[in-house]
């Protein structure tokens, strides 16, 4: 099976490729087998079957029915052309282009060069030479060639410099997600203090209370809740002839402190 599939990986590079040879592994019976020997996997080694990754030694009919194992040499092929981690830009020079725009970091005085600057220097070049080019084809087309020759060295030098701006994009999206990160957690434990603090209120008002010690008053309970009549001089919860007034006093302090 990985023979054949060696030997169709040339017809991925088609204009309209096929499906990938190892889509024929996907069958009913093929899924049943994996998920069967993901569990048992799962179960000898204690693992939630959702954690499990890769399972070593499968049958070479379920190979493709699990990730393929992390690259050794930081190399691989991705639909047969070559990939590296450590994949660096192509200089202009490299590919042939002309550079527009400086080569280092800095300049001859040894100050940093703005990038944003050399954008917007482009930008407008290529709409001056967008300009000229509509001028030439409206007197002379067959002057317009030299034209679109420069309009592609400017796009080309100006895609380049976006090109050289993706590692500090990266950076800054890391930062700012790590940064909101931080905030939500924040925010949760400034919540969860002020729970604490209201809970410790309501305790303290709670030990600060004092229980009334003349004959009870006939008191409505709040919460719509209904006293249950007194037989001799107890309750029906046998609380006492005070019950209905303490828990009064406590509704009271509680719906202070935590609202």
């Amino acid at each position: 099976m990985t023979a054949n599939i060696e030997e169709d990986s040339s017809k991925v590079t088609a204009l309209y490729p096929d499906p990938p040879p190892f889509w024929k592994a996907f069958t009913a019976e093929t899924l049943s087998q994996f998920d069967s020997l993901k569990q048992e996997y799962a179960d000898q080694h204690g693992l939630d079957v959702d954690s499990v990754v890769r399972i070593p030694d499968v049958p070479e009919d379920l190979t493709y029915l699990q990730p393929p194992p992390e690259p050794i040499e930081a190399k691989w092929r991705l639909f047969s052309e070559p990939q590296t981690l450590d994949e660096e830009l192509q200089s202009l020079e490299t590919a042939g282009i002309q550079r527009l725009g400086p080569l280092n970091e800095t300049d001859k005085d040894g100050k940093h060069i703005d990038r944003a600057f050399e954008l917007k220097r482009l930008a407008k070049s290529l709409l001056l030479n967008f300009l000229e080019l509509m001028g030439l084809m409206n007197h002379n087309p067959t002057h317009g060639l030299e034209k679109v020759q420069d309009l592609k060295t400017l796009l080309l030098n100006f895609h380049h410099i976006l090109n050289e701006y993706r590692p500090h994009q990266a950076r800054e999206q890391l930062i700012q997600l790590m940064q909101d990160q931080l905030d939500s957690k924040r925010a949760e434990t400034a919540a969860i203090k002020n729970v604490v603090d209201k809970a410790k209120r309501a305790l303290e008002g709670l030990g600060s209370m004092e229980i009334p010690t003349a004959e009870p008053k006939e008191i409505k309970p709040a919460h719509g809740l209904t006293a249950p009549p007194a037989v001799n001089g107890t309750n029906d919860a046998g609380d006492g002839p005070y019950y209905w007034d303490r828990e009064s006093v406590g509704w009271s302090s509680l719906d202070t402190d935590l609202v």
